[in-house]
């Protein structure tokens, strides 16, 4: 259960002001449809950190070893670093056309710009941390749906209000622990 929790935690705090989460506002804006959006970002997201978590599982079944472990803790420390820059949506990355709808230009859109995301990288670390695929899929999805869907629903408002200098510095202080603490237990074997 330390991997779901972990991992939607993680994953929920790093994905507020990202630029997925700027997506999902401008998805819901152009489309006024939300649950077509909604289900969109939760199949794009269980396919992509599916494969992540898989792709840091697989690494890990590889490359066992104290070293393999510090690099992970190290791969931490660097999300807390990337996850006190902000995001911001290019508008080169905006679904051109929507002649898809809804539901399937949200899952396309969302699955292409969480390739390489903070939050793509962080599944594979944690795919790697606990050596399970499907509880750091659940919990990473879980994450991003607990960080994306208020955003689809209340986007506007969420953005006026929250402060989300102080939620990234909350998120980078928590890959920050996460980081040394898989260090330290890398060390103390």
């Amino acid at each position: 259960m330390e991997a779901l929790f972990t991992s939607t935690a993680v994953v929920a705090l790093a994905e507020i002001g990202d630029k997925t989460m700027l997506l999902a506002i401008v998805l819901a804006t152009r489309f006024r449809k939300t649950l077509p959006v909604v289900m969109g970002i939760l199949v794009a997201t269980l396919a992509n950190h599916a494969l992540a978590a898989l792709v840091g599982h697989s690494i890990a079944n590889l490359l066992e070893g104290q070293w393999f472990r510090i690099a992970v803790g190290v791969s931490f420390l660097a999300m807390a670093a990337w996850t006190l820059v902000p995001d911001r949506l290019d508008e080169d990355e905006e679904p051109k056309a929507a002649r898809f709808g809804p539901f399937l230009t949200t899952t396309i859109s969302f699955f292409i710009v969480e390739i390489g995301d903070k939050t793509q990288v962080a599944t594979i670390a944690l795919g790697a941390q606990f050596q399970s695929v499907l509880l750091v899929t659940l919990g990473t999805t879980l994450g991003i749906m607990l960080a994306n869907v208020p955003a689809v629903y209340f986007g506007r408002a969420i953005v006026e209000r929250v402060s989300l200098r102080l939620v990234r510095t909350i998120a980078a202080l928590l890959f920050f622990a996460i980081g040394i603490w898989v260090v330290a237990d890398a060390l103390a074997l």
